[in-house]
């Protein structure tokens, strides 16, 4: 994160410069309404810089009110504004994948808008039709027991032998917990055992304790709790190819078999568990089930038991805007997904009887986890170790994708965070 002096400046504009891709009449009659957006993204601005070359030759200097972070972004076509202007973050990613616009460091860019999300306002949120359309697709996509197979379908059942290439040997898929993100001597490895321990933690869990794990990926949790005591574990996912990867990990530690992993979702699962752990699936459930969510959780532990969770969170200052809103994520990530208000999740986890208790939000670490797993993903792209199936605009699309969630962390305006909910005795 750079860290700017409070300055100010002015647009420059070549005289007689023409439009990069459309013509100089084109630009001519227009150029007023694309400075016009400029203005509106400078105004929101309260802190860092953004400096702006533009496709007429032109350069602007956006933001540099307040020290935060800086970043320089490349127009080379005015269309980007428009689909900022018009599908908001979807549209900038469409820019950039046809390369409208660039930046040596796309995610500055992104640490630069979140840190601002609230002062942008509506700047990059999709407007008019363009909204609606992304809200209806949006809606399609609602995590009903049939819409929830066919969204973690879509992300998850790329492959096991795509998401193995560049995740930790363990196959973590969430934030890991260093001792200092700042500090990259530490390995990812060591990161994301540590993060599974502190999750254990929460539980308290003894010898014959039964243990329920909602969204279990490809069990890296499942296998340190059973390596470390004689549990009946089970396993909830509905990605066929994490089902099929976790029963087999899981197998030689359970040799009564104990440890089952269910294609189940969790709103169908009965019985009840001394403990919980869901790490980062609640983001999958979509605002209109957190509370079917919670209620889940309340009937299935056992009077007195507690559960594990670690979730992503957005800012409650920004929260309604972006739940009415389809963003990048939502549009070509995690369909159907949604980060959490937590004063909201914390309100009808109290509203079920859950305690809400010893909250720890470690951004950062996430920010950190996520330039890790960029790193990986470039190196396997570099060496040829993609599938063939996986083309250029897939390698692109993930990138961006590392990028845009590690700027989202870098802002602040997006954590994550670990809780322990208690059902009373």
């Amino acid at each position: 994160m750079n860290a700017l002096p409070p300055k100010r400046g002015r647009h420059l504009v070549k005289a007689g410069s023409r439009f990069a891709t459309g013509g100089g009449t084109f630009a001519h009659l227009w150029a007023g309404s694309f400075h016009r957006i400029l203005d509106r993204i400078d105004a929101g601005l309260e802190q860092g810089m953004l400096e702006a070359w533009l496709p007429d030759g032109g350069f602007r200097m956006l933001g540099g009110r307040a020290p935060g972070p800086a970043c320089e972004v490349r127009l080379r076509s005015w269309r980007a504004l428009v689909r900022l202007a018009t599908s908001g973050s979807a549209g900038w990613y469409r820019a950039w994948s046809v390369g409208e616009w660039g930046s040596p460091d796309p995610v500055a860019v992104f640490e630069l808008f979140m840190a601002n999300a609230k002062s942008l306002g509506g700047v990059a949120r999709a407007s008019g039709p363009a909204r609606w359309v992304g809200w209806a697709v949006h809606a399609f996509r609602r995590n009903s027991r049939k819409g929830s197979r066919r969204n973690i379908a879509f992300h998850y059942d790329l492959g096991n032998d795509f998401y193995q290439l560049w995740l930790d040997e363990k196959m973590h898929y969430s934030s890991a917990l260093y001792v200092d993100p700042e500090d990259r001597s530490e390995p990812l490895e060591v990161a994301q055992q540590r993060k599974a321990n502190a999750v254990l933690a929460r539980l308290d869990l003894k010898d014959g304790d039964s243990l329920l794990e909602i969204g279990c990926g490809w069990g890296a949790l499942a296998e340190v709790a059973l390596s470390r005591m004689n549990l009946r574990y089970d396993g909830l996912t509905l990605s066929a190819e994490q089902r099929n990867y976790a029963q087999k990990r899981l197998a030689p530690l359970s040799p009564r078999g104990d440890a089952q992993i269910l294609l189940t979702d969790y709103r169908d699962i009965t019985g009840q568990y001394d403990a919980i752990a869901s790490v980062e699936m609640v983001e999958a459930v979509g605002q209109g089930y957190w509370r079917s969510y919670l209620a889940a959780i309340r009937g299935l532990l056992k009077p007195g038991g507690r559960a594990a969770l670690q979730f992503i969170t957005i800012d409650d200052a920004i929260f309604d805007r972006y739940a009415t809103n389809t963003d990048f994520i939502q549009a070509y990530i995690f369909p159907g997904g949604l980060l959490m208000s937590e004063s909201r999740f914390r309100k009808l986890a109290a509203a079920e009887g859950l305690q809400w208790t010893d909250p720890h939000h470690f951004g950062l670490h996430y920010a950190e986890t996520l330039r890790r797993w960029r790193e990986r993903f470039d190196e396997v792209v570099l060496a040829g170790k993609l599938p063939a199936s996986f083309d250029e605009s897939f390698v692109k699309l993930w990138r961006y994708y590392l990028m845009y969630c590690e700027g989202g962390f870098r802002g602040g305006g997006i954590n994550v965070m670990q809780v322990t909910l208690v059902k009373g005795v």
